[in-house]
């Protein structure tokens, strides 16, 4: 009795299951739909991007508020104010060279009277044995 009541609920279950996977289940598209729709994402920039599977992000509305002829303007007035800063590792260097052609501080008397004093108290590095001289 328990076998006939097990085969039945079996036999329900694959009949139930089958329909439900027929009633869910679509022709398949053909080549002409797929490519079309396809192309209809792509104008639309809505297919994901190749590689990474990332979702399609939406770009941003590219329209300017300034002419060409305002922005050049104003780059030029930024050029004559000096506010520009150069473009790459150019801005580093420049910052650089102008440090180390500042004036000095200090007057050439200072300056030698300081080395006499470093001298004298014994304060001076020889030459060649400072912390980059070459080993020997």
């Amino acid at each position: 009795m328990k076998s006939i009541l097990a085969i039945g609920i079996a036999v329900a279950f694959a009949t139930g299951s089958g329909l439900a996977l027929a009633e869910n289940s679509q022709a398949p598209l053909t080549r002409a739909d797929v490519k079309s729709e396809t192309r209809a994402l792509e104008k639309s920039h809505k297919l994901t991007p190749a590689g990474e599977g990332m979702k399609p992000y939406e770009q941003p509305a590219r329209t300017s508020t300034m002419t060409k002829a305002d922005r050049k303007a104003e780059t030029l007035a930024a050029r004559k104010a000096g506010d520009l800063e150069p473009a790459g590792e150019a801005g580093d260097i420049k910052a650089e060279r102008a440090a180390m052609s500042a004036p000095s501080t200090t007057t050439k008397a200072a300056r030698k009277a300081e080395t006499r004093a470093a001298e004298k108290s014994r304060a001076l590095i020889p030459a060649g044995e400072g912390p980059d001289a070459p080993k020997k």
